[in-house]
């Protein structure tokens, strides 16, 4: 028992080693996967687009659904790279802003006269360089461009491979029962990462349209980059919602230096989370993926020390994934109950 421990844990540290160094390949290739899987997903849809759907050819659908992601991307890369440019040019407006509106809350709580605050106002913000921080993102907005290149080749050649997939895995075994159950395995995998993917989706396009709303509302710039970002966000459970409205709630304080402004912003803006991530999440999603909050949680942090932040919007559907392939096997079941919502995983065959 001691031994079989032993080198268990020896090739989970040998394999975590392996997944972070090898990030910049290993990456790319699982999101060329789920690429996949939206781009199916998307032509289901065009096929049952009334009249005109099922007249469609496979490959047209297929091509109309890359045509269509490529020009979502295209957008929010340039919505993104306009933003920013314009941050850029508003920056020292922000920073004075930011600066006052730290000031007033200081005096609100009676701070203003602290003998540390005048120190810690002058040797911390003045070590902020809002341009700098900005000019920083612009680089990791061009190796993201760069990257999507590569995730589209990928995603290419996988929709190729695809044709050839079923006979693949009916020469895997001369056993039917093996081919069966393997052929089961997938299409469970397949079928519960997609209904995910598709959504969730739809739970992260709600979410930034509310958002949106608010945001415009309240005459907050470029609210339809925050709104995307919102949207993005939401793929990433807990972690992800904290931080969607963080970050326009922090911009709104550069650019309001209104306290009362922010925290109804603040509000606003909990209250649509509240609302869509306690109702509108739980009734479309449901148990889709039986995973336990805790582990979902745990996931995220794992796969994003592992890989950074594509590891934690991919942490789940990695997750379920592993999760139902130890289902599948008398040595490994017991880890899929632990990583279940409700301890509940399919039977064995």
């Amino acid at each position: 028992m001691l031994r079989t421990t032993t080198n268990a844990m020896v090739l989970l540290v040998a394999a975590g080693w392996l997944l972070h160094i090898g990030k910049g390949i290993f990456v790319p290739i699982v999101l060329s996967v789920l690429l996949v899987y939206v781009i199916d997903g998307l032509a289901r849809l065009f096929a049952r687009v009334p009249v005109v759907g099922p007249q469609l050819p496979g490959q047209l659908r297929y091509a109309l659904s890359i045509v269509l992601i490529a020009v979502i991307l295209v957008y929010v890369t340039r919505m993104l790279i306009a933003s920013l440019g314009n941050v850029v040019a508003l920056a020292p407006q922000y920073e004075t802003s930011a600066l006052n509106a730290i000031q007033a809350m200081a005096e609100r709580l009676g701070m203003e006269d602290a003998p540390t605050w005048a120190t810690l106002r002058r040797d911390l913000l003045a070590q902020i360089s809002l341009q700098q921080a900005i000019g920083t993102t612009f680089a990791s907005v061009s190796a993201i461009a760069a990257s999507l290149v590569v995730i589209f080749l990928y995603g290419a050649f996988l929709l190729m491979e695809k044709r050839a997939f079923a006979a693949k895995i009916d020469a895997l075994s001369s056993d039917p029962a093996r081919v069966a159950r393997l052929r089961r395995i997938i299409a469970d995998i397949n079928g519960k990462i997609g209904s995910y993917l598709a959504l969730k989706t739809v739970v992260s396009v709600v979410q930034g349209v509310v958002a949106w709303a608010i945001m415009a509302y309240f005459d907050l710039q470029f609210a339809p980059f925050w709104a995307v970002l919102i949207g993005l966000l939401n793929f990433v459970p807990y972690v992800g919602t904290v931080l969607s409205i963080f970050f326009p709630v922090a911009f709104a304080t550069m650019q309001f230096g209104d306290l009362g402004t922010v925290i109804t912003l603040l509000a606003a803006l909990s209250a649509g989370q509240f609302v869509i991530g306690f109702f509108l999440d739980p009734w479309l999603m449901g148990s889709s993926l039986n995973l336990s909050p805790f582990v979902i949680l745990v996931s995220i942090t794992v796969w994003g020390g592992l890989w950074g932040i594509p590891g934690a919007f991919l942490a789940v559907p990695i997750t379920a994934c592993l999760a139902m392939v130890f289902a599948e096997f008398a040595g490994t079941r017991p880890i899929a109950v632990l990583l279940s919502g409700n301890g509940e995983v399919a039977a064995l065959p």
